[in-house]
């Protein structure tokens, strides 16, 4: 159901929402403090129409995107020819294990309730002390999405609670750097959470 109700509304979505942030000036600084904390290659996971690929690839960082959604990675080639995107399911990553230095996980689990997050597989990816920066809805509730960017859709959007968010990415290797909640914009259902995360290195701690 996602994956098709986003290959429908693709082009429009590209249309409607171009830019990285919106004119959001604190989720442009959290995505800034990641670029400037992150070396090596930096996935986008959900990477849609590749906008934040981009903006990552401008703050300098060797980025490039997947997307559960043929339709999404078709606008952002388009878009963004001088990057990589591909399809692919962030439950199932195509990556060799410890490949990354970083990860955004921007936006890209709304569609699923906070206890199915795959933090294991994103821990997996990830070289140990490497950041992942992850964006979501803050709350506790679900609604049924039938219609989005102009078209009928059949999509299920999850707010996620911030506490049961670490202590999930903590329970798969995760250690939280810093988080920030705030207030909804204008066209937002909610508040909005941002949270930076580092891959522990197990063995720098078993040498402290």
């Amino acid at each position: 159901m996602t994956r098709a109700s986003y290959d429908t509304v693709a082009a429009d979505y590209a249309r409607l929402l171009p830019d990285a942030h919106d004119g959001r000036p604190l989720d442009a600084a959290v995505m800034r403090a990641f670029a400037e904390m992150t070396e090596g290659l930096v996935a986008d996971l959900g990477c849609g129409t590749g906008r934040i690929t981009q903006h990552l690839h401008e703050l300098g960082l060797t980025s490039f995107g997947i997307d559960l959604s043929d339709g999404m990675v078709d606008q952002a080639r388009r878009a963004y020819p001088h990057l990589a995107f591909s399809q692919g399911d962030m439950n199932e990553l195509d990556l060799q294990d410890n490949i990354l230095g970083g990860a955004v996980v921007w936006y890209s689990t709304v569609h699923m309730p906070a206890s199915e997050v795959p933090w294991e597989e994103f821990c997996r990816v990830l070289k140990p002390g490497g950041h992942l920066l992850h964006a979501f809805k803050l709350g506790d509730r679900k609604q049924h999405l039938p219609h989005a960017y102009g078209h009928d859709v059949d999509l299920e959007v999850y707010w996620h609670g911030i506490e049961e968010t670490v202590a999930n990415a903590t329970a798969a290797g995760f250690g939280e750097v810093a988080r920030l909640q705030r207030r909804r914009g204008v066209d937002e259902g909610g508040p909005q959470a941002f949270l930076l995360l580092g891959k522990r290195n197990p063995a720098a701690g078993s040498t402290s």
